[in-house]
């Protein structure tokens, strides 16, 4: 009963989507205010019957309803709660509805909190962003409709994909789904400009903070993601270039340059038309992120591999929305036309150049992800882009972007003197190249990576505090004027440190990793780097719903034992998949990560050992930047401009 309640609701979601979508956007070209105001409680509504349908699916998850053919696909009696819960999205089609409840979701809070959005400009948001939320009700109900039921309901089911059984990917997708599909509101800001004919600075801050969440969210999935692929997958990287992995950091990094850009746009109102660019490429390649984990046609750890004709679907639904974008942004063009002038040397420069970086190097990820399909498809060739081309070709534009950020911060709006602006940088930067040389030294002869890692660490940190140091003038409040400053300058200091602390967590760990591997016998220790360990025992245990070979380490440095390591190999009876559990000893200086293998002729057994300097910066400076969104996004100017626009409009009489 409640599974034919889900579906109901589903399909009665997207009849309201398909009003949403129609009647506000007649209204706001008409200006009949009572169609205009259809949206809001339509969003509200859409949301609801949404949510309700993943209600029920989640609750035939919980139960194991087998039943359904999806829990039968997906599930398993034996299954911890936790994985029963995840199961929901561990799949294509719950996954496509955890998508587009997202859609609804950004959609009814847009209509909930856009009380300072005029009239047309929020119904037209609304009918758009429910545009969306109709092509991907229709690619769901007819081709991956997650209420289908079997005629005769096996005993149990056949288990959800081990590798997805783990707390960090049981969180990975939400918050990763909140970030790329929550760019579907900046896509609908762009569009609705794009119609009215307006792009001003009001617009630039009303779409800062639906970018800055969705960029927030973008960036705890993706380091859930890559936490997961360190400790779960047993290789002992954070990011191998997947395909998947690529198709969530493009529309990263767009989204990174968009919230740039929109800032000269509220400031300057300059950069009109490469914001409303940026606004819809962003979300167009969430489109293509969404294609690529779905078309069966590049093939990842991550991906869904379905048929192709569903992949079909979703490249109909972005050449509909990408074309038709970009077909009104020629048509408008015209209309967008910047009012700030800047020069050459100012802070609307620096940025400018901030997200050329951003933008090309999503570029050269595109292609290193896309170039073996082409090839494939135009010239019968099977080739492999891996990390070598990536590093090669990526690295240099995050060192270019290293290098200026500090500098585009303290330069002024409109023009500025180069030597005169970054004067206070000069003791930052000879400090900065100290550290980097140190690395240098300390590294006996290694790659340049290591130093200029660190180079550009100690760069972006000391660059924030002299910034700061410098908004808070001279005197003796200097602290005081420092705690008052606004919640959006602390988050641009919180993030570009996370930033400058991740750049040397991942120059560290790139370059400084020592690994081993060999045959270990019970009893006998062996040294890697400057640490000794022994293994002590190999077990046999039971888990609810797999089978595990577990060996027991002792982990030791100058005599003392540090920690207890118990690595797994474990292997799951009813998918018929083993995976690997590493066993890691983490610190802020380094981890040692182990992992054990099969048994061996003679009774040793396989161990591979890693010492990984500075690897939990990574997630350190990815939370960093997570942080100072979030800060940013508190930010108290957003809501007093809300609120006094709102006065506004009560001031004036209706018509």
């Amino acid at each position: 009963m409640i599974t034919e309640l889900g579906h109901f609701a589903l399909i009665l979601a997207f009849l309201v989507a398909i009003v949403q979508m129609v009647v506000p956007l007649i209204g706001a070209q008409k200006r009949w205010h009572s169609w205009m105001a259809v949206a809001e409680p339509a969003a509200g509504a859409q949301f609801a019957l949404t949510a309700l349908a993943f209600g029920a699916l989640m609750w035939a998850f919980i139960v194991s309803d087998f039943s359904l053919r999806l829990v039968w696909l997906n599930s398993h009696s034996a299954k911890p709660m936790l994985y029963k819960i995840s199961g929901t999205w561990g799949n294509h089609e719950g996954s496509m509805l955890l998508w587009v409840l997202i859609v609804t979701l950004f959609g009814a809070m847009a209509a909930w909190f856009g009380g300072n959005l005029p009239p047309t400009l929020r119904a037209r948001v609304l009918a758009v962003q429910s545009a969306i939320a109709v092509a991907f009700f229709a690619f769901i109900i007819f081709t991956s409709n997650p209420f289908l039921r079997l005629e005769t309901p096996p005993f149990d089911g056949q288990d959800l994909n081990p590798l997805l059984q783990d707390p960090g990917l049981a969180f990975h997708p939400p918050f990763l789904y909140l970030g790329y599909v929550g760019l579907s509101m900046a896509f609908s800001f762009a569009v609705a400009a794009l119609i009215e004919g307006r792009v001003d600075a009001a617009w630039g801050r009303w779409v800062r903070p639906w970018t800055l969440a969705a960029w927030v969210f973008l960036t705890i999935g993706i380091a859930l993601g890559s936490w997961w692929a360190y400790y779960e997958l047993g290789w002992g990287g954070f990011w191998f270039w997947d395909p998947v992995e690529n198709a969530s950091f493009m529309p990263w990094l767009l989204a990174a340059a968009l919230l740039h850009s929109a800032i000269v746009v509220e400031k300057r109102e300059a950069l009109k038309s490469w914001t409303i660019l940026l606004a819809i490429l962003a979300f167009g390649f969430s489109l293509i992120g969404t294609f690529i984990v779905r078309s069966g046609l590049l093939t990842s750890v991550h991906a869904f591999a379905n048929d192709p004709e569903r992949g079909i679907w979703i490249l109909m639904i972005m050449a509909f929305f990408m074309g038709g974008a970009l077909v009104l942004f020629t048509l408008r063009a015209g209309a967008m036309e910047a009012k700030g002038v800047f020069g050459l040397v100012s802070r609307e420069s620096a940025l400018v150049v901030n997200n050329l970086l951003l933008a090309v190097s999503c570029f050269v990820v595109f292609v290193g992800t896309m170039w073996p399909l082409v090839a494939e498809m135009f010239f019968d060739r099977k080739l492999s882009v891996g990390p070598p081309f990536f590093n090669a070709a990526f690295t240099p534009f995050m060192v270019a972007l290293g290098l200026i950020l500090p500098v585009g911060s303290v330069l002024p709006w409109k023009r500025a003197r180069l030597m005169r602006a970054i004067k206070p940088l000069r003791y930052v930067f000879v400090l900065a190249i100290a550290v980097g040389g140190l690395a240098y030294a300390m590294q006996s002869g290694r790659s340049m990576i290591g130093p200029i890692g660190m180079f550009l660490g100690a760069w972006l940190v000391m660059g924030v505090i002299v910034e700061l140091a410098q908004r808070t003038g001279r005197g003796a409040d200097r602290l005081g004027r420092l705690m008052r400053l606004p919640r959006a300058d602390w988050g641009k200091a919180v993030a570009h440190s996370g930033l400058g602390v991740t750049m040397a967590g991942v120059a560290g760990l790139t370059a400084w990793t020592v690994d081993d591997i060999r045959v270990a016998q019970i009893d006998q220790p062996w040294t890697v780097g400057s640490y000794e360990l022994m293994l002590t025992d190999v077990q046999e245990i039971r888990g609810p719903n797999y089978l595990s070979t577990m060996g027991v380490l002792t982990l030791s440095q100058d005599g003392q034992e540090i920690a207890q390591l118990k690595p797994e190999k474990r292997f799951y009876p009813v998918a018929q998949m083993p995976t690997t559990e590493a066993a890691i000893d983490y610190d802020l200086k380094r981890d040692v990560y182990v992992v054990i293998g099969d048994q061996q002729t003679g009774g040793g057994w396989t161990i591979r050992t890693y010492i990984k300097p500075l690897t939990n910066w990574i997630w350190i400076g990815s939370a960093l930047m997570a942080l100072g969104g979030l800060l940013s996004l508190s930010d108290r100017r957003f809501r007093v401009a809300a609120g006094a626009t709102r006065r506004r409009a009560a001031a004036v009489p209706a018509e």
